[in-house]
């Protein structure tokens, strides 16, 4: 394999990135729902060239015994990478930053499920990384929570995920996989977007007081688009077809609306 050549710049001086977009663009995103049978929920997402699959399996009976919550689920993240999912075959051993995305992850998710409910239970979920470039733990995020919806877990609202970064002094959302190895930093973040609560936020690299503040804003904005997309992809694997009974149309509209977090959320202030 060819070594990696760096380019000689992230930004062109009309302004595009490398792949062409502009600073504030968000890589082509593709979302599926029930991509697996054997789940109790699944999603995929294809963003860029990353491609990711979460696959939720519970509430069950958790083991081994000694991590039972008495009052609440235990949620447990499980976030690989496949070997070959980047240049440089990886080693099948979890990794410590593998170990600690899935933490991320988890974190990021807890504030929206209704764990109580579960108590003494086990929510699993695993995400595994077919192929990466750039953006994985966001990705993953937006995939996971498309799951645990498709499993039917109860959720104050879908989570989406986004990371802004810094490269050639201009911010940008959604980094690539050269964006992301020689920009000059990056902010990984992810919202509750009815509220715009932040239930993820890193740093890694140099940032002004400023900077941050434009990157939250640039990220929450982005964040609601994510959603969006989330909505529209668990309406296209429940909504009904043409000719199929039950309730009319829209009386089934509103409610999907009202159950993907639309609606207020009584007691949520």
């Amino acid at each position: 394999m060819s070594p990696e050549v760096k380019p000689d710049f992230l930004i062109s001086p009309e302004g595009l990135r490398i792949d062409g977009r502009r600073v504030d663009e968000l890589r082509p995103i593709e979302l599926k729902v029930g991509v697996l049978k054997q789940a109790d929920g699944s999603a995929s997402i294809r963003q860029g060239k990353t491609y990711i699959i979460a696959a939720v399996y519970g509430p069950r009976e958790l083991h081994p015994r000694h991590l039972t919550l008495n009052d609440r689920a235990y949620l447990r993240v499980v976030y690989r990478m496949a070997t070959f999912s980047v240049p440089d075959r990886k080693r099948p051993a979890p990794s410590r930053r593998e170990k600690e995305i899935s933490m991320v992850i988890a974190n990021a998710l807890k504030p929206v499920i209704f764990l109580e409910e579960y108590p003494k239970a086990v929510i699993d979920v695993f995400v595994t990384v077919i192929q990466a470039d750039g953006g994985t733990r966001c990705a993953a995020i937006n995939a996971a929570s498309l799951a645990l919806a498709d499993a039917g877990i109860p959720m104050r609202s879908l989570v989406p995920a986004v990371a802004v970064g810094k490269a050639d002094g201009h911010l940008l959302v959604d980094l690539g996989d050269e964006e992301d190895k020689y920009g000059q930093g990056d902010i990984p973040m992810a919202t509750i977007p009815h509220s715009d609560e932040i239930v993820l936020l890193q740093q890694d690299g140099s940032f002004t007081r400023e900077e941050i503040m434009e990157a939250a804003q640039m990220g929450i904005n982005s964040c609601k688009y994510l959603h969006e997309l989330q909505k529209d992809a668990l309406k296209l694997a429940y909504a009904r077809k043409p000719g199929d009974e039950g309730d009319d149309d829209d009386d089934y509209e509103d409610d999907l609306e009202h159950d993907l977090g639309e609606a207020e959320i009584p007691g949520d202030e």
